[in-house]
């Protein structure tokens, strides 16, 4: 089938979609978690195909951890489309109903934004998190997985289909790519007439060729160089255990801290106890020159590791003399993603929630936190790095719009 067919399917689709009530949308999502469930089996020896092929290519452990499935991350797919069903449902929502002085009620009502395509690379997850927000806010989708992933992607939107067939709904409000050339993804960028906006997310280089590329309108997701810096009045324990969770408990995703900065007047005390710390899983710290200078097996950073996403075990470290110096560093080398501060100063903590300019911005908590399961959105299409219609996770109210309904009873204008 070209993707002209598809786009077509989707669209007709998405007028179905948009009269479904959220019952039927619940029951839906519900036959696709138990489909996935019973599919376990199946989508685990597809993926163990993808990860060998990728592991023999020599992917990076980040990744190929972003591209593994275990029974247990396919059974949170599962729970993730039961969290949604529990969601109240944004469709049909009408908001700033007024009554203007010539008798008209005007106001916004929430409708689904329509065909969505989604264009991702190693992360299977992707897959079943885009079906059920798309399908709970009453948008079909169209996935453009990456050749990593593909034989995963195949097996969990085989299940979902035949979850939505069993419950006696469309199995088109999702749809997948096959083909994973280059083309395809270019086509689907210009599926001007049918699809409403593109979703690309993954490597900065995607999401910028898609952005400069797509004829279509574009929600970018972006990377992830995100920031923690430690104030002269920081905890260090809790300095300490925050880095190591926000660097060490997966570092192939957008949330892992990769930039640290840290106030000159502690790095002496500092930096020894960091390295020791990240010593425990082998990070690598590339810091400027003092603090090289200060711990022992710091090894020296170049310009561009300060705007660096290493999805890896590798740390920049920058010390700074002020709170200023702080936020115009995180503010220039930021992809706009997540930053946070560790302090007991709570003037320097509000100044940086009101001047970093970023989606999340965090006091003492690790940025691992920026998700949509986190934030209660039962899961995330991505994070958001641009302010124009999303901004932050994208759940279900991200995947909207809204259009005026008027009520009348005779008004013509004069």
């Amino acid at each position: 089938m070209n993707l002209t067919e598809m786009g077509a399917k989707a669209k007709k689709v998405s007028r179905l979609m948009g009269k479904l009530g959220q019952e039927e949308k619940n029951r839906g999502l519900l036959a696709a978690a138990d489909a996935l469930s019973a599919s376990q089996r199946q989508i685990l020896e597809a993926n163990e195909a993808d990860v060998r092929e990728a592991e023999a290519r020599g992917m990076k452990p980040g990744m190929v951890d972003r591209l593994r499935l275990t029974a247990s991350r396919v059974e949170a797919m599962a729970d993730g489309f039961k969290s949604v069903a529990a969601l109240e449902d944004p469709i049909g929502e009408v908001e700033s109903m007024k009554r203007r002085p010539n008798g008209l009620l005007i106001g916004k009502k929430r409708v689904p934004l329509g065909v969505i395509g989604i264009i991702y690379e190693a992360r299977p997850n992707v897959t079943a998190d885009a079906f059920g927000l798309c399908f709970k806010s009453g948008n079909a989708v169209i996935l453009k997985g990456g050749s990593d992933a593909i034989q995963s992607n195949l097996a969990i939107v085989k299940a979902i289909r035949e979850g939505l067939k069993s419950a006696g709904l469309p199995e088109d409000a999702v749809q997948l790519i096959s083909d994973t050339g280059r083309e395809s993804a270019r086509e689907l960028m210009r599926l001007n007439g049918y699809l409403d906006v593109l979703i690309p997310r993954g490597s900065a280089g995607l999401i910028r060729t898609v952005v400069e590329n797509s004829t279509v309108p574009v929600i970018e997701t972006g990377t992830g160089n995100c920031h923690i810096y430690v104030d002269a009045s920081a905890d260090f324990q809790m300095a300490l255990d925050i880095i190591y969770n926000a660097k060490t408990q997966r570092i192939g995703v957008c949330n892992a801290c990769e930039s640290l900065v840290v106030h000159r007047s502690i790095a002496a005390e500092f930096l020894p106890l960091l390295k020791k710390k990240l010593d425990e899983k082998q990070v690598e710290i590339r810091g400027d020159e003092e603090s090289c200078r200060l711990a022992e097996g710091i090894v020296p950073a170049a310009e561009e590791d300060w705007g660096t996403e290493y999805l890896d075990y590798i740390l920049s470290v920058k010390l700074v003399d002020s709170l200023d110096e702080a936020i115009d560093h995180i503010n220039r080398y930021s992809t706009g993603h997540s930053e946070a501060i560790i302090t007991k100063d709570y003037a320097n903590a509000k100044r940086f929630l009101d001047e970093i300019d970023s989606a999340a911005v965090y006091v003492n908590a690790s940025t691992r936190f920026t998700d949509g399961a986190e934030f209660g959105f039962g899961a995330e299409i991505g994070i958001s790095t641009q302010k124009l219609h999303a901004r932050g996770p994208m759940g279900l109210r991200e995947l909207t719009t809204i259009k005026y309904v008027i009520c009348g009873d005779g008004q013509v204008r004069p």
